[in-house]
This record gives C-alpha cells, structure tokens and sequence, in this order.
C-alpha cells in the first residue's frame, strides 16, 4: 500500500508562484511514475504533469508546459510540483498520484494506482 500526502497548497496572486510537495509512503516509490492532476470547480480533473521514476524524463499539460515543473526526490521519497507565472485558471485542487505499471508519459486517471487528498490553490487576480 502506498500513501500519498500533497502538502504547499494556498492562495497566492496572478504572477506568483508555489511550490507543492507530495510526500510518500512504501519502499519502491523510486519505481514508480508519479504525476500531478487538478481538478478546477465544476470541471473534471485533468492531467498536469508527470514525471518517469529515475525523474530523467517529464512530461507536461500543454496549458502548464513552460510555467511548471515537476521534480522528485527519491530519497525523500517525495515529488515536487514548482508552479511559475500563476493564472487564476490553475486555481484548483492539486492531487498527485502513483502508478507502478509500464509505460510513459501517464496522463490517464486509470493509468495510477494511488491518490493523494489533495491541495487547494488558489490563484487571484
């Protein structure tokens, strides 16, 4: 069982940035996939960012690609998700997710095995 903690979530201003962390349980996260979606009211969640487990190769949203970044820590058994150039459009909950199958990129909601709960950024204008 792996479980999974995002953490860095706020209100910031148009422009700003945060960084949003998502720390891990289990021995082998550094074999998995992890991503990041979010999910804005009344939308469904949708893909953000996700990253291979060596962290060598990533793979971005296309509304993000530029202003995000996501990074890991396998020896902090955490992946980080650095958002630059904030709109408010990416006002949402942030949720990071785990996946142990083959494959990348990963930007299907199937492809992860397990979620976090979830962080709340909020961006104003």
């Amino acid at each position: 069982q792996v479980q999974l903690v995002e953490s860095g979530g706020g209100l910031v201003q148009a422009g700003g940035s945060l960084k949003l962390s998502c720390a891990t349980s289990g021995r082998t996260f550094s074999t998995y996939v992890m991503g990041w979606f979010r999910q804005a009211p009344g939308k469904e969640r949708e893909y953000v960012a996700a990253i291979t487990w060596s962290g060598t190769i990533t793979h971005y949203a296309d509304s993000v690609k530029g202003r995000f970044t996501i990074s890991r820590d396998n020896a902090k058994n955490t992946v980080y998700l650095q958002m630059n150039s904030l709109k408010p459009e990416d006002t949402a909950i942030y949720y990071c997710a785990a996946s142990n199958s083959l494959g990348f990129p990963k930007n299907l909601e199937y492809e992860y095995n397990y979620w976090g709960q979830g962080t709340q950024v909020t961006v104003s204008s």
